[in-house]
């Protein structure tokens, strides 16, 4: 079992930064590939990056290629998004999720643990 708990969501105006945090409880958590999902008001919960159980691989959505990082920490069992150069259209409540696989993966499917979310509004 791994459980997720993410933090760090607020109002940002745009062209801001926030980092987002994602603790992971679970023994299982160092050998998990993590994912970031988003999902804006009345729309479906899409992918937004992805790195392994290293941190040695990530891959993003083209939405945010070059505007955010994931990374991970495995000796704190945390994963973070660091979001840059934010837009109105990043609005929306951010999850975290842990695959069971150690590779990466853009589909929801492939992650078996989610976090409860966190909530990041960008200002025009």
């Amino acid at each position: 079992q791994v459980q997720l708990v993410e933090s760090g969501g607020g109002l940002v105006q745009a062209g801001g930064s926030l980092r987002l945090s994602c603790a992971a409880s679970g023994r299982t958590f160092s050998s998990s590939a993590m994912g970031w999902f988003r999902q804006p008001p009345g729309k479906e919960r899409d992918f937004v990056a992805t790195i392994n159980w290293s941190g040695g691989i990530t891959y993003y959505a083209d939405s945010v290629k070059g505007r955010f990082i994931i990374s991970r920490d495995n000796a704190k069992n945390t994963v973070y998004l660091q979001m840059n150069s934010l837009k109105p259209e990043d609005t929306a409540v951010y999850y975290c999720a842990a695959a069971r696989a150690g590779y990466g993966s853009t589909l929801r499917i492939q992650y078996d643990y989610w976090g409860q979310g966190t909530q990041v509004t960008v200002s025009s």
